[in-house]
C-alpha cells in the first residue's frame, strides 16, 4: 500500500513538474527576456569530487542578503546542491521553479536545496523574482568567480557552472553526483530516488 501510494505521488509530481515547466516556458514574464544559447558541449569540466568524499565546505552570499555556510547543515540536514549555468536561459529558467512543488518531499527526507549560479546578486535577484517565491536559498558564486563550482570540479572553461546535482548527507559525505548534459534538465525522479536512499 505504501509503495502504491508513493508511486502515485511520484507520478503526479512528475506530471505537474512538466506542466509547470511548460507554463514557465510560455509565460509572458519570460517572453522576449530569455537568451537562447546554441547547443553547448554537454560537459566541459573535470570533477574534483566523487561519491564518498567529504564535501568541500563553502560560504556564499544569498539573494536574501544572508551568508550561507554549508557547515550549518552538518548533523542537521541532507543537502542537495543544484548548480545551474546562467540566469535568463531557457533550461535554467524552467529548472528551479519546478522544485517548488516538491518541497514536501525534501521536508520528508530532512533535506534542504541550495541553488548556486556564478551570476551576481543583482542578476539573480531580478531573474528569480520572476519565478515567484522560491522556498530554497539562491546563492551567488560570482566572486571569487566560480570558486565553489571549481572546488567541486563543475566550472566550465567559459566561466559558467555545469548543470550539476550534488547530494550531501548529514555527515558531510557526498552521496550522489550528476554532472548533467548542460542542455537538458536533470530528472526530478532521480533526485527524489536518491533522497529516499539516504534513509535506507
Amino acid at each position: 500500500m505504501k509503495k502504491f501510494s508513493y508511486l502515485n505521488l511520484l507520478s503526479g509530481i512528475i506530471i505537474i513538474f512538466f506542466l509547470t515547466a511548460t507554463a514557465y516556458g510560455l509565460s509572458d514574464v519570460y517572453k522576449d527576456n530569455i537568451y537562447f544559447p546554441k547547443n553547448l558541449k554537454p560537459t566541459d569540466s573535470v570533477l574534483k569530487v566523487k561519491v564518498g568524499d567529504r564535501a568541500p565546505d563553502f560560504t556564499l552570499p544569498s539573494v536574501a542578503g544572508e551568508k550561507i555556510f554549508l557547515s550549518w547543515y552538518l548533523g542537521k540536514k541532507n543537502v542537495v546542491i543544484s548548480f545551474v549555468p546562467a540566469a535568463w536561459t531557457p533550461v535554467c529558467s524552467d529548472q528551479w521553479p519546478g522544485y517548488g512543488i516538491v518541497k514536501d518531499i525534501f521536508d520528508e527526507n530532512d533535506a534542504i536545496l541550495l541553488g548556486i549560479s556564478v551570476d551576481n546578486i543583482p542578476t539573480l535577484f531580478a531573474w528569480t523574482n520572476q519565478m515567484g517565491k522560491l522556498w530554497f536559498p539562491i546563492l551567488s558564486d560570482f566572486w571569487p568567480h566560480g570558486k565553489v563550482a571549481d572546488s567541486y570540479g563543475v566550472l566550465r572553461s567559459d566561466g559558467v557552472a555545469e548543470r550539476a546535482i550534488i547530494i550531501i548527507d548529514k555527515k558531510g559525505s557526498i552521496r550522489y553526483v550528476d554532472v548533467h548534459d548542460i542542455n537538458k534538465r536533470p530528472r526530478l525522479e532521480s533526485i527524489v530516488g536518491e533522497l529516499e536512499n539516504l534513509n535506507k
